[in-house]
């Protein structure tokens, strides 16, 4: 019997992690110069946690049972952990509250056998700020970490999830979700079949078309009949895309059809696009989400909050291409051979010594088995710089090796 690993999961070897540490590693570090903390979350969490308002599909979960008959399933995403762990563990914290994350997230897939169900992402929450200079930090936060990354092949796509949701509000409650559906898949075939007036069904072309350069969005979405909250709304988009644009940091699109799947959103929301492929790659996504912390919280106050996730396996593949990430695993420095058995309490002792260096050495100990001969080809093969033969009287005898 050949073992693998279960359906939708996989192994990752030590060049594989490599890989993905260099990623996430430098991710970590823009994360901090911005003054991020990181938090980590339980990968179980309560369904009633993760389906709370209905922002998450029930469908998507992977769904664990315990011995209480408690419904526990594995995060799909981390924004709804955080936002738990905030309101019931950081009851005291004074906001606004700087967030990151690197972990493994967990989504069932029903269209492909064998499909990836594990996923690793990292990315930042902030909590307890609305408006301009917070959504504009996050955005240009993104812009930072892909060029850390080396990555300049990419735009951002923006939208805004309650001017979205608003205009939507025009139409009859039962059409809601079908001319909603419709607009987030481009589908103008059914916008024209749908039972609508011919003023509702001309509101529903103008909400498919816009997108595109963010004067030309802004001038059609003001042109639409709006009442005084969207007219507010659409107000500061526009003054978050002129900040954005003056910091000239990354080509932007504006897309008012733009309908993330998790539900929670309430402003802006956006996606993270790689340009280098022939098929676009979404590295990543996020929004604004005010509305999500009141429902964990045991007064119900609102606490504003706004994040983003990036995909280290969408990072990984695009940057496979560019000769960036590490191509093979670090080598030891050292390689300590103790000659005789007297000579095995001094091999470790130099060993140690050496390990105990300010700056990072790594000392492999031989485990014996081999002769001198096959000692150094195997120092050679795995590019030890050094070998120290150790008497038996405990003195060190260094050959190097390059």
């Amino acid at each position: 019997m050949v073992y693998q690993p279960a359906a939708g999961a996989r192994d990752l070897l030590p060049l594989d992690v490599e890989k993905k540490r260099w990623i996430e590693d430098r991710l970590q570090q823009v994360f901090h110069r911005w003054g991020y903390h990181r938090i980590i979350t339980s990968t179980l969490e309560r369904m009633d946690t993760l389906m709370a308002g209905e922002a998450i599909q029930r469908q998507m979960v992977i769904q664990l049972q315990n011995g209480e008959d408690d419904e526990l399933g594995l995060r799909p995403e981390l924004t709804a952990s955080i936002a738990r762990t905030v309101v019931t563990r950081m009851a005291n914290a004074t906001y606004p509250q700087r967030l990151y994350y690197n972990a493994n997230v967990f989504r069932r897939t029903w269209d492909r056998h064998n499909r990836q169900q594990e996923f690793y992402q990292a990315g930042v929450e902030l909590l307890g700020a609305g408006g301009l200079l917070a959504n504009a930090e996050v955005l240009l936060l993104v812009a930072d970490c892909l060029a850390a990354l080396g990555l300049q092949e990419w735009h951002l796509i923006l939208g805004e999830a309650g001017i979205t949701r608003s205009l939507l509000s025009a139409f009859p409650a039962n059409l809601q979700d079908k001319v909603r559906s419709a607009i987030a898949h481009l589908d103008r075939i059914t916008i024209d079949t749908l039972p609508l007036s011919d003023k509702l069904r001309d509101r529903a072309r103008t909400m498919l078309d816009l997108r595109g350069p963010s004067a030309d969005v802004l001038q059609k979405v003001s042109s639409l009949d709006l009442d005084e909250e969207q007219r507010e709304a659409v107000n500061n988009l526009k003054s978050l895309v002129e900040l954005l644009e003056s910091e000239k940091k990354f080509p932007l699109i504006l897309d008012l059809s733009l309908i993330q799947t998790i539900d929670y959103y309430t402003g802006i929301v956006f996606e993270v696009v790689n340009d280098t492929e022939s098929q676009a790659r979404v590295l990543g996504r996020g929004g604004r989400y005010d509305q999500l912390l009141g429902l964990y919280h045991p007064q119900g106050e609102n606490i504003p909050g706004i994040g983003f996730g990036l995909s280290i396996e969408d990072l990984y593949q695009v940057l496979l291409s560019t000769q960036q990430l590490p191509q093979s695993t670090p080598t030891s420095d050292w390689l300590v051979v103790p000659e005789t058995a007297s000579a095995n309490a001094s091999a470790f002792a130099y060993a140690q010594k050496l390990r105990d260096s300010t700056d990072l050495v790594r000392v492999e100990i031989d485990l014996g088995g081999r002769d001198a001969d096959a000692i150094r080809q195997y120092a050679s093969d795995r590019g030890i710089a050094q070998i120290v033969w150790m008497k038996a009287d405990g003195s060190p005898k260094i050959e190097p090796l390059r």
